[in-house]
């Protein structure tokens, strides 16, 4: 069967088509990152009406990418939260009229869910795919606005251990990068950055949060601000290299140390990285060394959001019988578990 997904929750106006469940077969993202990057960060309302202007364009060339046309298709699932209300809106909409049109199931799909589902992802042209991930598994969820930890007994099924206090990975990226004057993305600026520093330069602290599987990282990006701040009361250029590395270091490492003893203490099979902050090759790395869990992280195109992410966890719900109604809303704060 052949799936259509639409994901157009933030700044990405994004259409993947999806064969028998895995195997995809083109993946289409029209970004505006250049067009964001005058704002220093994404203006909401000049998402949404992007996301007019490209919604319709993305379609057709991701049908005409698979040699399909839209009587081909089985099913059409989008994201329907969480996210910027305007920009999901749109997709929302569009997903309403081809479901409507075709005759076909709509399926609203969790942003979050798509993240963890890019595990599952393969191209249809590979041979020989990849095992799919087994249950139990440990799943890190670690993006621009969200940080968690969830226990995945079985599909759709999780269990949130633990989330952020605060500030998630992907914004404390962002914040710093602003302190450091890195140029819109923060997240790649900082890491291109931290391949040239020490990571021990700067002694930066790690919020434990002891028996909990709970994330902060405010109390680290305050300390950022002070170092900075010193540095540059003493009139020292800053070693923006040194600062970037440390501070990466402490991110990835409360999130490696988590991750590891919440699969440990719950005795899963694998664990699942997905979301923005999965692309950073230091965090990928820590995980991919270690021969204790098998661990699956997507490829670095489907970390960022993507429709093929939607089109995965779509699937997975419609196998389940999970199809919704025409009568179906956005949730911008739609929780995953």
């Amino acid at each position: 069967m052949y799936l259509l997904a639409l994901e157009t929750s933030c700044d990405e106006t994004a259409c993947a088509i999806l064969k028998d469940g895995r195997a995809l077969v083109t993946s289409v993202v029209a970004s505006q990152m250049d067009i964001h990057a005058r704002y220093g960060g994404v203006f909401p309302e000049v998402a949404s009406r992007q996301h007019v202007l490209s919604i319709t364009p993305v379609i057709a060339q991701a049908l005409s990418n698979a040699g399909i046309t839209l009587n081909d298709v089985e099913a059409i699932a989008v994201t329907r939260g969480p996210g910027l209300p305007g920009s999901l809106v749109v997709g929302l909409n569009a997903a309403k009229g081809l479901a409507l049109g075709l005759g076909k199931p709509l399926i609203g799909v969790n942003h979050l869910e798509g993240h963890i589902y890019s595990a599952w992802l393969y191209e249809a042209v590979e041979q020989n795919p990849p095992p799919e991930p087994q249950f139990p598994l440990v799943a890190l969820l670690v993006s621009g606005g969200h940080t968690e930890l969830n226990l995945m007994r079985g599909h759709l099924d999780y269990q949130r251990l633990g989330a952020t206090l605060d500030d998630a990975a992907g914004e404390a990226f962002d914040k710093v990068a602003r302190l450091l004057k890195l140029p819109y993305p923060g997240g790649p600026m900082i890491e291109k950055e931290a391949r040239n520093g020490n990571p021990a330069a700067f002694d930066f602290p790690r919020a434990w949060l002891e028996g909990t599987y709970n994330f902060s990282f405010s109390g680290l990006k305050t300390a950022v601000l002070r170092e900075v701040r010193r540095l540059e009361a003493e009139g020292r250029v800053l070693p923006v290299a040194d600062l970037a590395a440390s501070f990466q270091a402490a991110v990835i490492e409360v999130l490696y140390v988590k991750t590891m003893q919440a699969a440990r203490q719950y005795g899963v099979r694998e664990i699942v990285v997905g979301g923005g902050v999965s692309a950073n090759a230091a965090l990928r790395q820590a995980f991919l060394r270690q021969n204790e869990f098998k661990v699956h992280i997507p490829p670095l195109k489907y970390c960022t959001d993507n429709a093929a992410m939607v089109a995965a966890a779509g699937y997975a719900r419609f196998r389940m019988g999970q199809v919704s109604g025409m009568e179906i809303d956005v949730l911008p704060t739609w929780p995953l578990s």
